[in-house]
């Protein structure tokens, strides 16, 4: 089952501009920084209490936030969920006839392993789930 919003994750162009951006919106820095090649990002977490807001820019011009960028521009990209057992939850969800984009979970930021929803299958949204290692 679905625990909480882990984050919100905004495709950006200009990871560093919008860094700046962010950072004079919210009254402070991003709280990490992380790039992550086998997903072809890089990330920035602004942690606010108990939300968190995830900036990611393709490295790639082929990558899946690359093409989102180019069909929608920036903008939130994702909405990710914490589960508690991410392999189950995806057999859950599976069985449920939601369309997973990923069959098993694999390395996402912040250490965490995570799993995507096909956004045909949840009203358009990208969903993820996560689960902390």
């Amino acid at each position: 089952m679905f625990k909480s919003i882990a984050h919100i994750g905004i495709a950006v162009k200009d990871i560093d501009a919008s860094k700046a951006l962010f950072a004079k919106l919210f009254g402070k820095a991003p709280d990490r920084d992380e790039t992550l090649p086998e997903h072809k990002v890089k990330t920035a977490m602004f942690e606010l209490g108990d939300a968190h807001i995830e900036l990611t820019e393709s490295l790639d011009p082929a990558s899946p936030v690359a093409r989102f960028l180019e069909k929608r521009g920036e903008g939130v990209h994702h909405v990710s969920f914490e589960v508690e057992d991410i392999e189950q939850e995806l057999a859950r969800l599976r069985q449920l006839g939601f369309e997973l984009i990923d069959e098993t979970p694999r390395p996402g930021a912040d250490g965490c392993r995570v799993a995507f929803l096909h956004p045909k299958s949840t009203n358009g949204v990208l969903v993820e789930i996560s689960q902390k290692e």
